[in-house]
Order: structure tokens, then sequence, then C-alpha cells
């Protein structure tokens, strides 16, 4: 028969979104449970870049000096190269925030650190192995949903059932929510290469004739990103290994002695990129955020970010209500009244960037030209401030709002 868990709220999905919402309730005082399909949080394909915005998040509510203590890097700038132009996009030094700074942090840390943090409060679950298969309906509302687990299924009964589960999300496919696809001109391999002391500290991104490739400061390796036209892996592998590890060595000479690393095309994974956002991101009883709201493209890396202020706006939102029993339909209404403007902009931004920068810079076969922001950036450095501010702030950063109850 399976078991049956009444809570106040129930989350599906345990990434940054999900995770964080689940901590602001419970610390609020509201019965929640956050439901994660794997048994783990180690998957290499999560962004592991955290912004001033959600630092400052972390500062807000009582976090940050034992985040800080994880094993992370910290980036105050980020560099590129148009060709021969090499510059620092983004300068975080002036940023009126607490941390001025990109904190690199495998996901799976950040993760896990919010999990424990949650399980200070006695109203907060998370059960992994835990799959949401489908909604519970009664007289056209969302009541709960159904789950498998290990052990059998799941039936969760709730006054709220957030789709928190991703750009795939089983939440907002059951719940018929209509999703408008924005398309994009690329694709990611993502692979690593071992660092040196010796190596540069900062991200980078390398823009080259028909080619870019990013590479991110993890610690002890590098992890990175070579940017493709859509769907041209097949064609990629055709070329041969060698080829591709020349390629890279181009791009990044200091590290042409280590692509040998690179043995065989397995541990080179394909990211799909795709950009979407839900026209409605709720029904009643139910609310979709974070890439079940909106899938990002990875340009400026403020995915995680942005899925974290959706968490936050909501929890600003919800807590009261749900704790109080009382919560109704406009209240899931403001949610994404407050956090669809900076979405529909940043996702503006991110269009533009990638279909008059990439795609161009992809169908190249002449030497570089950079854009004539990029020109502007390299000869007035008090504009890095405008990417920094974009980037590490976002176009609407929230703040915690939502009550504290005593751990």
């Amino acid at each position: 028969m399976g078991t049956t868990l009444s809570v106040r709220s129930c989350i599906a999905g345990g990434g940054p979104a999900g995770m964080m919402l689940g901590l602001l309730l419970a610390r609020a005082g509201v019965s929640v449970v956050v439901l994660e399909k794997h048994k783990d949080f180690l998957r290499d394909f999560r962004g592991d870049t955290l912004h001033p915005s959600t630092l400052e998040i972390m500062h807000e509510s009582g976090m940050l000096e034992r985040f800080l203590t994880l094993h992370h890097q910290e980036v105050s700038r980020i560099n590129a190269q148009f060709g021969e132009l090499a510059l620092t996009v983004a300068d975080f030094s002036s940023l009126p925030t607490r941390c001025r700074f990109i904190a690199f942090m495998p996901q799976w840390d950040f993760l896990n650190f919010l999990m424990e943090e949650g399980r200070r409060y006695p109203t907060f679950q998370v059960r992994m192995n835990t799959e949401a298969t489908d909604l519970i309906e009664v007289g056209g509302r969302v009541v709960g949903l159904h789950a498998q687990t290990t052990d059998g299924p799941l039936e969760v009964r709730a006054d709220v059932v957030v789709g928190a589960d991703g750009r795939h999300s089983v939440v907002r496919a059951r719940a018929g929510l209509s999703v408008e696809e924005f398309g994009a001109p690329m694709d990611v391999l993502w692979f690593r290469l071992s660092r040196r002391p010796s190596d540069p500290a900062d991200p980078m991104g390398r823009f080259d004739v028909g080619r870019i490739f990013i590479m991110l400061n993890r610690g002890d390796y590098w992890q990175c990103g070579f940017v493709i036209a859509k769907g041209t892996r097949p064609q990629l592998e055709a070329k041969g290994l060698e080829a591709f590890r020349e390629s890279i060595a181009r791009l990044a000479p200091f590290a042409a002695d280590r692509v040998e690393e690179l043995s065989d095309w397995e541990p080179i994974k394909l990211l799909t990129v795709q950009v979407d956002r839900l026209r409605r991101w709720f029904r009643d009883g139910l609310l979709c955020i974070g890439d079940a709201a909106h899938a990002m493209s990875p340009v400026g890396g403020v995915g995680i970010n942005l899925a974290i202020q959706d968490a936050v706006a909501a929890a600003n939102q919800l807590a009261v209500p749900l704790r109080e029993r009382r919560m109704t339909t406009e209240d899931l209404w403001k949610v994404q009244r407050r956090r669809e403007w900076p979405t529909k902009l940043t996702q503006w931004v991110q269009l533009a960037v990638q279909n008059r920068v990439i795609k161009q810079v992809l169908r190249d076969t002449e030497p570089l030209s950079p854009p004539l922001a990029i020109k502007v950036l390299a000869r007035f450095p008090l504009l890095r401030r405008i990417p920094a501010r974009m980037i590490g702030l976002g176009f609407r950063p929230e703040h915690v709002q939502s009550p504290a109850m005593s751990a």
C-alpha cells in the first residue's frame, strides 16, 4: 500500500532552488519535505559558481561564516580573450555586498551544506532516492504528489507542491504547464584537466576562430567547457581525439602538456544547452521555480543563482501563509510576478550574447574581430562594473525576509 506523509510543503527536487527553499521554510517553522530522486548529490554537470548575490543570502540567513569554512576558490575577476585582445570582462571588487567575489565550490558540497543546515530544524526532511512520479489533485487543485522510493510508493499530501526538479521537470509536465522555447546555437563539452600552482587563478574564456573555450579553477583541476555548434559533436569526434586535443592546446597553451590526460571520449561529456520559460509558473496548490520554471543558458553562469533568488522570493511570500494555513493561489502568483521580470531580462541578455556573439564566433573562418562592446570594455576599465553587477547581483537581487525560528 505504500507510505503516506502529510506536510505543509512538498518540494520535488533537491537542487539549489529546492534545498534553499526547504531550508528557509523550515527555518520559518513550516513543515517541509524535499524529495531528491538520486541517492546523493554527486553529479558533475551542476553549476558551481556562487555569485555575490547568493553569498549575500548566505550572510542574511546566518550561514556565511560556516559556509566559507568549506573548501572553495574565491575569484574577484572574470577574464577573457577575443582573438589577440585580452581583458577583464567583470570586476566584482566594487559591488555593494559583503563578499565581492564568486565562490567556486562543487555543487554537491553546497547542497550537502544546505541539507545539514536544514536538519538543525525539526520541521525539515530530505528523502533521497525518492522520485516524484505524478500529482494528486482534488477538484482541480493540487494537494500532493506520488513518489517512488527504494522501499516502495510514497504519497505526500501538502498545502503546496513545489516543482524544483530541473529543466526536465516531472512536476511541470504532469501539471500541464505551457513552456515557451527559445533555442540555443551551441552545446558544451565538459571535462577536466589537472591544474598546477603556476597556472592562472582567475576563470578564463577564450574566443578564437570557430572556437570558444572556458576554464574554471577548481583548485587542483580545471573544469573545462569547450563550446561547439549545436548538434556537431559527431563531426568533432569524426576528426579524431588528437585534433580535439590540439585545439585545446592552441586555446590554452599553458595546459598543452596536459591534454594527453584526455585519453578517450568517455570523460568528455555533452551538455545540451536549452533556454525556455513557463508562461505560467503555478496552478492552484502548485508552484515551479528554478530550472523547472525557466531553463537558463550557461552565459554568465547565473542559472544556479537565479534559482536561489526564486527560492528566497518564494520563502518570503509563502512562509507565513503556509505556517498559518492561509496560503492562496494569489500568493503563488505573487512569486511569479516578483521573479518573472528579472528572469525575462536575464534571458534576453543571454539570448543576445548567444545569437550575436557566440553563434558568429562558432561560424567564423576568418581572424576574429572583438565585438564593439568588448573593445569599449577594454578601453574603459571602469565599465567592467556593469557586467560585474549584472553577473554578480542580477537584475533584482532578493533578500531574506522570511522569519527565523530557533534551530
